[in-house]
């Protein structure tokens, strides 16, 4: 009993010595950070107040701290940074779907900003401002040097005032100037139509109208149809749809699928990781759907491309995506202003991050530019028609089809003439169409 006591004493003792052995060096390491944390903050307070005292002009202590606080927040990444009070409110409004600008996301790249992509129906759509677009000067003044934020307010002014901002684009020569007259900004998050069989939902961006506006906007284009049997399929153009909230990402792609994972996230810590799992019911009632995306899809639009993908519950179609895989929190501050701060990236149901790789498509599909045509290009287009034995003089009648027959043949080339136009106007689009026409040509008969 005696030796089982010293020993059990000799083990306490040797875990004291070993325990005092490991924490001296780790509490002494802790202490040493703490201090050279506190020296660094007794730096900025001693710079602040230099440059309070001795700055070749009086500036304003408040625009000093907020500064501060902006440099520290964009020195992590591109998406992160402090939103002062009006700034807040902006972001809010911007999220209900109506506000002032130009009508562009935009990021910050090699110094300048890069145009993520420009918002259907808004004065830089108008302009012809693509998704790629590197914006130089504003109003003649450089936006080289200046954050993200900086060069934003410089694009920012009263609705109806004029901008002029001189962009470089890849594959022209010079940079070039565009005039842009400011608007108020209201987005129709979803725009429904019907092209042909095809229910086509544009989605511009992910605001609180979004999965409101897709789900009226398919039942409309259906009712319209006169139901679900005359839709081969639905086209989901997500083309320069810069993203929004994850909510709603999350809510659209689960409009299509029945179960399964939407998206995760993962945070710094494990235990802040999220899962987003679909409910059953699907607006498609399993329907073809084909997903356009291009390099102006970003954020909530990769999620959903991503998510359709990985599923096999569409094809994507269009050329590579942004690549902007990680979450974004708000956090409120005193004073009414607030921190976006990066928090987590997301990851598709297969696993796969897409933060600066993008989602690729399944079928790579380039938009080709459109090239101005002349008239005389034109008359000479109209003229060359092709001719057929219908159109020599006096050819014989077709006698083996009645009227009616030959009006459904008219009518079906009527419609392939609407086709080869929409080719014209938007390829990406006509070849989606086309592939859910494919999709359909192979069902079932009777």
């Amino acid at each position: 009993m005696k030796k089982f006591v010293a020993a059990a004493f000799g083990g306490t003792l040797a875990g004291v010595v070993a325990a005092t052995q490991i924490a001296g060096p780790l509490m002494a390491e802790q202490n040493a950070h703490n201090s050279n944390l506190y020296e660094q903050l007794d730096l900025f307070g001693d710079i602040f107040e230099r440059i309070r005292a001795q700055y070749v002009e009086e500036v304003e202590e408040g625009e000093l701290i907020e500064a501060a606080i902006n440099g520290m927040l964009t020195s992590l990444d591109p998406h992160s940074s402090y939103l002062s009070p009006d700034d807040a409110e902006s972001m809010r409004v911007q999220t209900k779907g109506e506000f002032g600008g130009l009508g562009i996301e935009v990021t910050q790249e090699e110094g300048f900003v890069k145009v993520v992509s420009p918002i259907d129906g808004t004065p830089a759509d108008a302009a012809g401002i693509e998704a790629g677009d590197f914006i130089t000067h504003v109003d003649g003044e450089s936006v080289l040097g200046l954050t993200l934020d900086e060069a934003v307010d410089m694009m920012r002014g009263p609705v109806g005032s004029e901008i002029v901002i001189t962009v470089a684009r890849e594959g022209e020569d010079e940079p070039f100037d565009v005039s842009i007259i400011r608007d108020t900004i209201k987005l129709t998050a979803v725009r429904a139509r019907t092209e042909g069989n095809t229910a086509v939902l544009r989605i511009t961006t992910f605001n609180d109208q979004t999965y409101p506006n897709l789900e009226e906007g398919l039942k409309k284009q259906i009712e319209e149809a006169g139901g679900e049997e005359n839709i081969n399929g639905i086209v989901l153009d997500l083309r320069n749809n810069p993203g929004g909230l994850l909510t709603q990402a999350i809510k659209v792609s689960d409009a299509f699928l029945e179960k399964g994972e939407i998206v995760s996230t993962r945070g710094r810590n494990p235990e802040d990781g999220d899962r987003y799992n679909a409910t059953p019911g699907d607006l498609a009632n399993g329907k073809p759907i084909v997903v356009l995306i291009n390099g102006g899809s970003a954020s909530a639009s990769e999620i959903v491309a991503g998510a359709l993908q990985d599923h096999r519950r569409a094809i994507v179609v269009g050329t590579k995506s942004f690549g902007k895989g990680s979450v974004q929190t708000v956090m409120p501050l005193r004073g009414e202003g607030a921190m976006r701060l990066t928090t987590a990236r997301y990851y598709t149901p297969s696993g796969r991050s897409i933060q600066a790789l993008g989602v690729s498509p399944d079928i790579v599909v380039e938009q080709p530019r459109r090239k101005p045509v002349s008239e005389e290009e034109e008359e000479a287009t109209s003229t060359n028609r092709s001719r057929s034995e219908a159109d020599l003089r006096g050819s014989l009648n077709n006698d083996s089809l009645t009227e009616d027959e030959i009006r459904q043949i008219e009518e079906d080339r009527a419609k392939a003439e609407k086709a080869a136009k929409l080719r014209e106007d938007d390829y990406q689009l006509a070849y989606a169409i086309d592939i859910l026409k494919g999709l359909s040509a192979l069902g079932p008969t009777e």
